[in-house]
């Protein structure tokens, strides 16, 4: 019988509902605009999340990177400098990014777990009339723990390819596509520049997060041909060879203006197209510690070391990509929180638009109210009538906004290109507040319903 009671109760709010169709609806859009803003802007956050982790993975955890880096010193000002063996005039020297630099930070860095070096250049791929231009990448095994890169087939480097710079190579998925499509490439040859490379791996395809690849050094491995340092050095090109004779052809030059460049430590003239603008014979060393808490101190362990071996030239930079990465997160995570913020805040704004509708509705409907309770209605039902009402309104526009903010958020990513993630606990929550929202800003016009006087309400 209770059960009943109030099963007709919302059927009566259900009527008056489908009765004031149009006010109903009105009523709902603060609910449904609400609900798809949180849902669309937790999206917005999950995807943002999720991009933070790829990066992390593609540039490795616990890596520190070091690069080489470009200045400028004037040589005038050079001339006062006594610090070079107390020589006035002196100028200071450094070899630049050595394999000598990443032997001694393995024999230094006592947090060390990984290292390997890193050698680029830009070639032709070439295979049966087919040429494509790949990058070439020199490195050693631990690359691959490193960026945490799977092969898909085949095998890495064995000690006798690394130690004495066989032909060989490991090729990422474009280069198998664009050059052997269905055919299994392991075993097979491909040239790149003037040397002929037997393929021996291939790695497994990946996505690739390209927003950060500008500022973190990120690169997809999908387009690259990797081989052993020593073949990359033995076979291919070896800078730090060149290097007398272009800092020869720096000093030869150098003085007409008195400004040179420092590239990796070595004199060079400016803005001349004949010399390689970089001396270094690495373009990369990658060193992974054991414990994120170790980042700071072995970053700072090998500025010093590289300090001491260049010559006290900061012709490198020391990056800690997962540091930058992670304060990235965090403030990508205060953005989300403000704009969940927002979203909430517009919910709550619609609770406030039921409240005051249903208030208007218990005006406009002073007569029925008084009806019912001349009828036998007691408060309570009054109150489970109108409470019924909001409650339904916040329901239904609740059910709405969870279809628009999924919508939305695909919408967003087609269009923005902005990756969006609908999470079950963003739908879960934007509809539990959206339930909540009604019940809490109905009930005060129930119970005002439910207060009127019998009597009064018939007169109305």
């Amino acid at each position: 019988m209770f059960i009943k009671r109030y099963l007709h109760d919302i059927q009566i709010a259900v009527e008056a509902i489908i009765a004031n169709r149009v006010k109903s609806i009105l009523t709902a859009l603060g609910i449904i605009f609400g609900v798809a803003a949180v849902i669309s802007m937790l999206a917005i956050g999950n995807g943002a999340e999720q991009e933070i982790l790829e990066q992390i993975k593609l540039v490795g955890v616990n890596n520190i990177v070091v690069t080489p880096s470009t200045f400028t010193v004037n040589e005038n000002a050079s001339a006062n400098n006594t610090e070079n063996n107390g020589k006035p005039g002196g100028k200071k020297f450094s070899k630049g990014l050595t394999l000598l630099d990443v032997q001694a930070i393995k024999q230094v860095l006592p947090t060390i777990e990984k290292i390997t070096p890193v050698i680029s250049f830009n070639y032709s791929a070439l295979l049966d009339g087919i040429s494509k231009p790949v990058v070439l990448e020199g490195i050693e095994n631990s690359y691959f723990d490193l960026f945490n890169m799977q092969l898909a087939s085949g095998n890495r480097f064995n000690d006798v390819q690394t130690e004495k710079g066989l032909p060989v190579c490991i090729i990422g998925n474009n280069i198998k596509t664009q050059f052997f499509r269905q055919d299994d490439p392991i075993g097979k040859y491909i040239k790149c520049g003037q040397i002929w490379l037997k393929i021996i791996g291939v790695i497994e395809q990946r996505d690739f997060t390209a927003s950060a690849s500008d500022e973190l050094g990120i690169s997809s491995s999908d387009n690259k041909l990797f081989i052993p340092v020593e073949t990359m050095l033995l076979r291919f090109k070896n800078r730090s060879l060149l290097r007398a004779d272009e800092i020869a052809k720096a000093n030869q030059r150098g003085g007409a203006d008195g400004m040179v460049v420092i590239i990796g430590g070595a004199e060079q003239e400016e803005d001349k197209g004949d010399t390689d603008p970089n001396l270094n014979q690495l373009d990369k060393i990658i060193v992974q510690v054991k414990e994120t808490e170790q980042l700071g101190n072995s970053a700072n362990l090998i500025k010093r070391m590289l300090l001491l071996r260049h010559s006290e030239l900061y012709d490198f930079e020391v990056t800690i990509p997962e540091l930058l990465l992670k304060q990235q997160q965090k403030t990508k995570n205060i953005f989300n929180v403000v704009l969940g913020a927002i979203a909430g805040i517009s919910l709550i704004v619609g609770g406030i638009g039921i409240m005051n509708i249903m208030l208007a509705s218990v005006m406009e409907r002073i007569r029925e109210i008084g009806v019912r309770q001349a009828v036998g209605a007691k408060q309570k039902d009054i109150i489970a009538q109108f409470l019924a009402e909001s409650t339904l309104i916040s329901l239904t526009g609740g059910i709405i906004g969870i279809i628009l903010g999924i919508v939305l958020s695909k919408v967003i990513t087609a269009v923005f290109d902005i990756k969006t993630i609908v999470s079950i606990f963003s739908i879960f929550i934007a509809f539990g507040v959206s339930v909540i929202v009604g019940i809490t800003f109905g009930y005060l016009p129930a119970k005002k319903a439910s207060e009127n006087d019998p009597v009064v309400s018939l007169r109305s």
